[in-house]
């Protein structure tokens, strides 16, 4: 069975690392959007963290004005993030867990811990017409908080699943492609909208399409280190391609039914 479109979110937020490690205006993550969308992007991602460590607050002004398909700003659930939200109206805003010593987002928002302080946010964010998503583990707790909070979108962490390919442990990446895969139907039948993202590449992406509840994938770092080799055009144009083949051959999978190893193994 074919599937429908699988949306492609590129996020730009190392275009941002490079140029801030010298300073000035390159390279340019507006121009760096431009030209993943031009290779088959559905829409840009970037993070404004509370130190700015690579998107600043003029980058996401410009990407908003400037970028011909819709935004989607990572951020923290503060006040001060909420409030640039409201002022910028990026179409949607991705809820993340954040703290200044990570090196990047090493897991999901606990939903269920947080649910009046994101109740808020959620509700904020969607009175001023931004689409709210939860970046959450694919865990029943968390889905269920997700739903009962507001949140229409639910973004499945996939980084222990993409480790445990990377590293070859054949036990764990089925146990976790499972939980992501009946974690992804369970909110569908909530009626939330699934994405995923977080470590993808080319095979773990194609691999991940196969699940028809998600209906869209948020990739960046592998991307952008992919376009050191190949060009950002030619990275994102290969990616495409990878979730294309992967989205023909998708399969939707009952919670109750997915055997344990099933796709998302290491060969």
């Amino acid at each position: 069975m074919n599937g429908t479109h699988l949306r492609l979110g590129v996020n730009i937020d190392h275009v941002a690392t490079v140029r801030n490690a010298r300073g000035g205006r390159h390279p340019d993550p507006v121009r760096a959007a431009a030209v993943a969308i031009a290779a088959g992007a559905d829409g840009i991602t970037a993070h404004l963290r509370e130190d700015r460590r690579h998107i600043v607050d003029d980058d996401i002004v410009r990407l908003k004005a400037e970028i011909a398909k819709p935004l989607n700003l990572e951020m923290a659930a503060t006040r001060e993030m909420v409030a640039i939200a409201r002022k910028v109206r990026p179409h949607a805003a991705c809820l993340v867990p954040e703290r200044r010593a990570e090196r990047t987002t090493e897991g999901g928002l606990d939903a269920a811990g947080q649910r009046e302080s994101l109740r808020v946010a959620v509700s904020e964010l969607g009175a001023a017409g931004i689409r709210v998503a939860l970046f959450i583990a694919a865990e029943p707790a968390q889905i269920e908080a997700a739903a009962a909070i507001g949140s229409p979108v639910i973004e499945i962490h996939t980084g222990a699943w993409c480790e445990a390919l990377v590293a070859g442990d054949r036990r764990t990446a089925g146990d976790e492609f499972a939980r992501i895969a009946r974690g992804a139907a369970s909110a569908t039948a909530a009626g939330l909208e699934v994405h995923a993202g977080h470590g993808l590449d080319f095979a773990s992406a194609e691999e991940i399409a196969r699940l028809a509840e998600i209906v869209e994938l948020n990739i960046g770092h592998f991307l952008i280190g992919e376009a050191i080799f190949d060009g950002l055009a030619g990275a994102v144009g290969r990616m495409r391609t990878a979730m294309d083949r992967g989205r023909a051959t998708i399969e939707r999978v009952a919670p109750r039914n997915l055997p344990r190893n099933s796709p998302g193994i290491v060969p």
